[in-house]
């Protein structure tokens, strides 16, 4: 009886807004009303054929038409989608089908060579589809989409997708999201940036990315309208901003960098614009600002809190992380847990219905990060007199890269760094990076005699994993430093090394 869905989101705006556009592409449009049957037409093929609550969905692909029917269709029928991050190398996509176990799996033709490669994979499903052929699954029904989807089976704490992120012993793990999660981190984005029917999103930010997905759902919480790009071009980025007045983009570094080359090459109207979220050099944000003339929000958050803790427009507190969302609780505390003084620096702990479920199938790290009835983000932070946050970097137990708005864990690079014969002794730190805001740095001791150019070790990690968590930066050293305990002293190799 309290419960509101995401499937309830589906079938709320083909009620309300009907014949409205919900989504636009170089395919075409689609109303909210054809959204809402063709999602619902879906779930019917997909529960005949089996598919059930619970069950896992796996989807590899482009932003598309297509990956938004899947969504619904999952959430309609209570199914668990795992939206997996085409950037990742295929050993990295085979850890998370085995951790998933998904029981569908969902594919573009642009990922079809790493389908045919993932075939055999422990845990790969029977059930393959090209999202091409969602019309071969369809079942259209004679009444329109029902008020009671699943007569009311799937429940508003319920998870609805696990999105691969955090390392847990060196191996990312599934951040489990409910339907409660989504639509409360909706009606949050909805009110800060104040959204309405009348927004238009250009959906460029891949939909396994949290902030894609948050951006894409609270649009389409408002009755707006997500503009579909398959990925990034800074080009085709302007022409869509352009002709179907965007007025919101996401952005990370260099989004911004590349849409003002090509603003210098040819001018577009960007009158529509009114917000950018996301992160990038304050420098680079006030050159965006003057030429749109928009408004940047900055933020701190995670894939755990559904997104943004706090968000406010940049000008606001230059260099600060934003002040406390209206659905989240924050506070800054010592190892006891125990809060820090205004202006002391602490890790930040977070409460409230955005918060998580949980990491699949890891119920002692999650006893251990939600201790004390507040999860631990492992990131480090103060909170100034007036209430804003300054983000103060992460615990080394969390230490985390971010390129371009990607999470890299140190650890994982190390364990492929040390796999190459020449390398004895790594440290992985994150540099200044002027082209993604930070940098994959490789701090190497070689073995005697050995010699290793760098750009052949960021090669050799990029043909193991992800190549976007390749060092660009390499430098060799006689010796890292060390603790009492001799493990490497992170904070020394950084104090040494932490220049690109």
């Amino acid at each position: 009886m309290h419960d509101f869905t995401l499937y309830d989101l589906f079938y709320r705006n083909a009620s309300l807004h009907g014949d409205r556009p919900a989504l636009r592409s170089h395919d075409g449009q689609i109303s909210y009303r054809e959204l809402a049957d063709q999602t619902m037409a879906l779930a019917r093929g997909l529960a005949q054929r089996g598919l059930a609550k619970g069950d896992r969905v796996a989807i590899l692909a482009n932003n598309s038409a297509a990956y938004f029917l899947v969504m619904g269709a999952a959430a309609c029928l209570g199914a668990i989608l795992v939206p997996m991050n085409w950037r990742l190398a295929v050993d990295e996509l085979r850890h998370v089908i085995a951790d998933a176990e998904p029981s569908w799996f969902f594919f573009d033709a642009d990922n079809a060579d790493t389908v045919e490669r993932l075939a055999g994979s422990p845990g790969f499903p029977d059930q393959q589809f090209l999202l091409t052929a969602l019309g071969d699954i369809m079942e259209p029904g004679t009444e329109t989409v029902p008020d009671d989807a699943a007569d009311g089976a799937v429940g508003g704490d319920d998870p609805y997708c696990l999105i691969y992120t955090a390392a847990v012993e060196g191996r990312s793990r599934g951040a489990i999201l409910s339907h409660h999660n989504f639509i409360y981190s909706n009606i949050q984005t909805m009110a800060t940036l104040g959204l309405s029917a009348d927004d238009t999103y250009l959906n460029m930010l891949p939909l396994f990315h949290i902030t894609g997905l948050n951006l894409a759902f609270s649009v389409m919480h408002a009755g707006g309208l997500n503009v579909i790009m398959d990925r990034f071009d800074p080009e085709r980025a302007l022409d869509w901003t352009e002709k179907a007045g965007v007025s919101l983009l996401g952005s990370f570094p260099p989004i911004l960098s590349k849409l003002m080359e090509a603003l210098d090459q040819q001018p577009r109207d960007l009158s529509s614009l009114k917000n950018v979220l996301g992160l990038d050099h304050p420098d680079t944000i006030a050159a965006f600002e003057a030429r749109a003339d928009c408004r940047f929000w900055t933020l701190y958050g995670q894939t755990e809190t559904s997104g943004f803790v706090t968000l406010s427009p940049v000008s606001d507190n230059p260099g600060a992380a934003g002040r406390q969302g209206l659905l989240t609780k924050y506070r800054i505390v010592d190892e006891q847990d125990r809060p820090v003084p205004t202006g002391a620096t602490g890790e930040i702990v977070v409460r409230g219905p955005l918060v998580f479920q949980g990491f699949w199938r890891q119920a002692d790290y999650n006893a251990r990060i939600f201790r004390n009835g507040w999860h631990h983000t492992g990131d480090l932070g103060s909170v100034d007199a007036s209430g804003v946050l300054w983000f103060k970097g992460r615990k080394p137990e969390k230490e985390l890269i971010k390129p371009g708005g990607e999470n890299v864990y140190p650890a994982e690079v190390e364990a492929v760094i040390m796999t190459h014969e020449a390398v004895a002794d790594v440290a992985v730190i994150g540099v200044p990076d002027p082209k993604f805001g930070e940098g994959v740095k490789a701090v190497c001791v070689l073995h005697p005699g050995e010699t290793i150019a760098p750009d052949d070790l960021a090669e050799f990690v990029a043909v193991r994993i992800a190549r976007y968590k390749k060092p660009r930066y390499v430098e060799l050293v006689d010796r890292l430093p060390k603790q009492a305990d001799g493990t490497t002293d992170r904070n020394a190799v950084k104090a040494l090394f932490g220049q690109s």
